[in-house]
């Protein structure tokens, strides 16, 4: 090993040094790694019931109660996206989008979520759709068993709450993912509760050494939490294409503030 621009002593005290920081970090997130591991395997539970409820409305063709049904399915799902997407294959599987397959919609290989949601709001139909929603409960039960027998990575951890609030600022706020409902805003909400709850659950571990910081970080994700509130209707939301070109700039900023605040939340925590 060698130590450039500092003597060997020295180096090798910084270097134990930063080895027991990032080792001390990682104890330290002991606990609220196994609190979060408890929010996802509940999540991923309530996707298991409602995703069997959302295909068992596709397979009995009742396309009204399967679109009632498709967003808040979908909620569960978009607040433990960053443990989901551990497992690419079944990330593919359950929440890809047309455009990952060639030919797009065309294709019999399209699947999951998308491929549903197409067919119930392009085609108004569930014709052809029995083997996608059995395929599709099928991955939601294998991503519950995955999930169960993980160790979660606390920097995957961590960093899920700017990954979560980065991927809705920079593919979904164009409006990309529901593209055929328009029910991107229960997605929204999805991500930004999922964020929160990182957040929360991290919270004691920096809450006297960066006190400012989580003063910014909460008054921005009350700024979120406005807007989105902002477009409530009954249960739900409004559909996203009722937003302007100037009601979506005014997310996106906001959602971009809260997600480079989040950026630098792994380094708070001694993980980087």
């Amino acid at each position: 090993m060698r130590f450039h621009g500092l003597c060997g002593a020295a180096a090798l005290t910084l270097a134990l040094s930063s080895g027991a920081f990032a080792q001390q970090a990682n104890l330290d997130l002991v606990e609220p790694v196994a609190e979060y591991k408890l929010y996802v395997s509940e999540q991923v539970s309530k996707l298991v019931m409602d995703t069997t409820a959302f295909t068992a409305a596709v397979k009995a063709g009742d396309v009204a109660k399967a679109k009632a049904l498709f967003a808040p399915t979908r909620l569960s799902y978009e607040a433990i996206e960053p443990i989901a997407e551990l497992f690419s294959d079944l990330d593919a599987a359950i929440d890809s989008r047309a455009d990952d397959y060639e030919n797009g919609e065309a294709n019999p290989e399209f699947p999951g979520f998308h491929r549903i949601e197409y067919g119930l709001w392009e085609k108004n139909s569930t014709d052809g759709l029995a083997p996608v929603a059995d395929k599709l409960l099928a991955d939601v039960k294998e991503l519950d068993s995955r999930i169960a027998a993980l160790t979660f990575p606390p920097e995957k951890v961590v960093g899920g709450a700017a990954v979560l609030m980065e991927e809705v600022a920079a593919t979904k706020i164009s409006g990309e993912e529901d593209r055929y409902s328009h029910t991107d805003l229960w997605d929204f909400r999805g991500n930004f509760d999922g964020a929160r709850k990182i957040v929360d659950l991290v919270r004691p571990l920096i809450a006297k050494k960066e006190a400012k910081f989580l003063k910014t970080v909460d008054a921005n994700f009350a700024q979120v939490d406005g807007i989105l509130s902002k477009y409530k209707k009954g249960d739900g939301y409004v559909t996203y294409d009722k937003l302007t070109e100037a009601d979506r700039k005014v997310l996106a900023t906001a959602v971009n503030t809260l997600a480079e605040d989040l950026s630098t939340l792994r380094g708070k925590l001694g993980l980087d």
